[in-house]
């Protein structure tokens, strides 16, 4: 898969995308990351990629010519049809795991990152596939939402997680917040880890962790329960806790 990520400020990713997973990742070929510098497409001998915005107010708007030029360079250099070009933008659609699912099928994904006051609408309107934003705040600009997108999607393209089932097991991949997690020692601080874990009863050990992640789901994030396929298991599940709740409230 190649991400091309067109930004104002090339030199912002050069330490996230040359450590850890990312890293090696590119190494193996498994994903390429492209940094295309956007006032390399200005026009102007100052090499300027803003202007005042039309009808007044304060700060610029980023023009559309450079933006234009440099998705236009990104789609030649690649030649795929099965690409995405997303728009880093508080505007955007919330970031979420089966974004990054649909991404990481991906041939080719454009990143662009806006600056400024904003962009030109015409380039919004004609060339952006996706909108995406990755919180209700803003930043200075697209670059740090676009390092979060590639890191996302990067990991979910096949290969590139040392064991296939780590993705399958994340928060949000099915839906539900993760399990607890433990590892050595088997005591810590007067806290042990959960004797299930260490029964080797791989079925218990499944239903423990679902449990987990079903009420951890519950307790932190209840939103996600709307949209998730419940099983027989889970519906008795929530029911119990609901049932264990309410005996408390009424006490």
């Amino acid at each position: 898969m190649r991400i091309d990520i067109l930004t104002l400020f090339p030199e912002m990713f050069a330490g996230p995308f040359s450590t850890s997973i990312m890293k090696r990742a590119q190494e193996r070929g498994l994903i390429e990351i492209n940094l295309i510098n956007i006032r390399d497409f200005s026009t102007n001998k100052h090499h300027t990629v803003d202007d005042t915005p039309y009808g007044g107010g304060a700060g610029m708007v980023m023009g559309p010519e450079a933006l234009y030029s440099a998705v236009l360079h990104a789609t030649r250099l690649t030649g795929h049809a099965n690409r995405r070009v997303a728009l880093m933008s508080p505007q955007g659609r919330p970031f979420n795991q089966a974004m990054a699912l649909d991404m990481a099928r991906r041939d080719n994904l454009i990143l662009v990152c806006g600056h400024y006051e904003g962009i030109d609408e015409r380039f919004r309107e004609d060339m952006v596939t996706d909108e995406i934003s990755i919180g209700d705040y803003v930043l200075t600009g697209g670059e740090l939402p676009a390092m979060v997108v590639a890191d996302a999607v990067a990991r979910l393209v096949p290969g590139v997680l040392g064991e296939a089932s780590s993705a399958k097991e994340d928060s949000f991949q099915a839906g539900l917040l993760e399990y607890p997690q433990y590892t050595r020692p088997r005591e810590y601080q007067g806290q042990a880890v959960p004797d299930v874990l260490l029964s080797g009863h791989h079925e218990e050990i499944r239903k423990w962790r679902r449990r987990q992640s079903l009420l951890r789901t519950l307790g932190r994030r209840p939103d996600l329960l709307v949209n998730v396929e419940l099983t027989g298991e889970d519906k008795q599940i929530l029911k119990g806790v609901m049932t264990d709740l309410q005996q408390l409230d009424l006490r």
